[in-house]
């Protein structure tokens, strides 16, 4: 068993926008465009408001310029084309209970606790908890003892199952109904992670809502990472934000072009 207490967060993909079809579209117009960018989801961006607005060779030429005008005026809509994909882990399941709530604009896949066995499992230490011993080892104890009881819990359960089932069922459904009633002592701290898909307008309604001073402890932490490889990966799309940090030494997000 191993505590956490640091989130991670990986972008695995990323859109791209292709040219030669868009040039196609183009040439049936008479228009033209270059773009100053190579980031496929500041490119679908630009290229979206664009046919939006025909602005094709018209007006703001760079992609900061036209994006930046984009989210002032906040026509947030052209952001929903440009897309991403994370995996995040080393996040608890109180987070995943917060972040499943983010619907418009955001997909996932979670570890299944009816397949994954969690005989194994790691568990999140909230930071507030950590940075005291003495609630540390009530913490510690707690967890350590709801773990033992889903590995007997499991145990005894593929037996029950097994012989209820007499030899009909497969050794996978088995282990399936086994893992689900188990499951049901463990605590919110277990270990989960998740792979998301989620459009640039629905991250930055992220980052404002769960960046905040208000947003829970945890699932802040996550936004600013993820923030931070956003503003690496599409700095035009993202880099009107700033992390601040506060006295606490905890760190939020600001910016002044809030639900674009």
């Amino acid at each position: 068993m191993e505590i956490i207490h640091e989130p991670r967060v990986y972008l695995v993909s990323r859109q791209t926008l292709d040219r030669d079809a868009i040039d196609q579209f183009l040439d049936q117009y008479g228009m033209s465009w270059e773009t100053d960018t190579e980031v496929g989801g500041e490119q679908l961006v630009e290229a979206s408001g664009r046919v939006c607005y025909m602005s094709f060779g018209k007006g703001r030429k760079t992609n900061s310029e036209y994006i930046g005008n984009l989210i002032s005026m906040k026509h947030g809509s052209v952001l929903e084309h440009a897309s991403w994909e994370f995996v995040i882990a080393g996040v608890s399941r109180s987070f995943s209970h917060e972040l499943v709530r983010h619907r418009a604009g955001w997909a996932y896949s979670q570890l299944s606790q009816r397949y994954v066995d969690e005989s194994v499992a790691n568990f999140v230490e909230p930071q507030i908890i950590a940075e005291d011993e003495r609630l540390h080892q009530i913490w510690q104890r707690s967890v350590e003892a709801s773990h033992q009881a889903y590995r007997e819990l499991a145990e005894g359960l593929m037996e029950k199952v097994a012989a209820r089932q007499n030899g009909a069922g497969t050794k996978t459904h088995q282990r399936k109904l086994s893992r689900e009633a188990a499951r049901s002592v463990l605590p919110n701290a277990t270990e989960t992670m998740i792979f998301c898909s989620a459009n640039a307008r629905a991250l930055r309604h992220f980052f404002e809502l769960r960046g905040s001073e208000g947003a829970e402890a945890e699932i802040r932490r996550v936004a600013i990472k993820l923030l931070r490889l956003m503003q690496d990966e599409a700095p035009t799309l993202f880099g009107d934000y700033e992390i601040i940090t506060l006295e606490d030494g905890s760190e939020v997000t600001q910016t002044q072009f809030q639900k674009v």
